[in-house]
């Protein structure tokens, strides 16, 4: 549920970037760093949008993968020093004697 509403957020700035960028015909002149171009303010704000939006999956992908696999170690760990902590059990012991009065 809250992955819907999320996407339906999300999806709501990008129809409301879209109309506002239908209306607005504008050419804008952007320079980059070896070159310049004249392009729609429209196609310019959803072209950045869309890169900004990637990359930040991208990253947050990266430190999501970077934690998943510290937790995979960690618990390999756990599992490891749980083995050399438990007690190996012998077969010949005998069941404790009890006290009678």
């Amino acid at each position: 549920m809250k992955y819907l509403l999320i996407f339906l957020i999300i999806l709501a700035v990008f129809v409301l970037s879209v109309t506002l960028g239908a209306h607005n015909d504008q050419t804008v002149a952007f320079n980059y760093l070896i070159a310049q171009g004249e392009y729609r303010l429209s196609t310019l704000l959803a072209t950045l949008f869309a890169g900004g939006f990637i990359l930040g999956w991208i990253i947050c992908g990266l430190f999501y993968i970077r934690v998943r696999l510290g937790l995979v170690r960690a618990e390999r760990k756990i599992r490891r020093l749980e083995q050399q902590a438990a007690p190996a059990e012998p077969d010949n012991l005998a069941p404790p004697a009890t006290l009678k009065e």
